[in-house]
């Protein structure tokens, strides 16, 4: 009996583009979410939320911002194909994230629901652009390099910087939301941890 396995057959162009464009829409969504609800997340994003929160400064903006030193990684460690398709997915984030107001308000959202459901939407969202070699930049760059180079899965370390980020917001967010925000963040590196490893998907 042949056992072989055939060879992953690559996304094309026009898949890689669709799924970067519903994985950033995804991610959009879930970060107004979190924003409405007054919820903390980790990576690039929650250092933003946090200039957000403390300064008023405008997330999407704040975001495309911080990414930038990250590229250099990017292109060393992971190509130029991974790269444009991150760069690409950050600024989609960016655009979308600060103008979604327009096209959406929220009149109410109960905290612990924004912090389950937004971070559902988030995992969700970051497993679409993982599997079509994407990102959204600054931590997720660094942790699927590693997990490239060392088999470290990338779930628990975007885990770990995750609780740091959110630790460092405890002058901006209430206790009782920071403790929201910590449950939110477990869930969705457990859906990356979980679902995002090395022979689960191939492509």
């Amino acid at each position: 009996m042949n056992t072989a396995i055939a060879p992953p057959c690559p996304h094309s162009r026009v898949e890689d583009c669709l799924a970067m464009l519903v994985g950033t829409v995804m991610i959009s969504f879930g970060l107004l979410l979190l924003r409405d609800g007054g919820i903390m997340t980790g990576g690039m994003a929650g250092v933003a939320l946090l200039l957000h929160y403390a300064l008023g400064y405008a997330f999407g903006l704040s975001y495309f911002v911080l990414n930038l030193p990250f590229y250099y990684l990017a292109v060393r460690r992971m190509g130029w194909a991974f790269t444009l398709k991150t760069f690409t997915c950050i600024a989609l984030v960016s655009v979308f994230s600060d103008h979604l107001h327009g096209v959406i308000s929220l009149a109410h959202i109960q905290p612990l629901y924004a912090a389950l459901v937004g971070n559902i939407i988030l995992g969700s969202g970051f497993l679409i652009l993982f599997r079509h070699r994407a990102s959204l930049g600054g931590i997720n760059i660094l942790a699927l390099y590693l997990q490239q180079r060392f088999g470290w899965r990338a779930g628990w370390l975007q885990m770990g910087a995750d609780v740091l980020i959110l630790a460092g917001s405890l002058t901006a967010v209430a206790p009782w939301l920071l403790a929201i925000s910590v449950v939110g963040a477990v869930v969705l590196n457990l859906i990356i941890a979980f679902n995002h490893r090395a022979g689960r998907y191939c492509a």
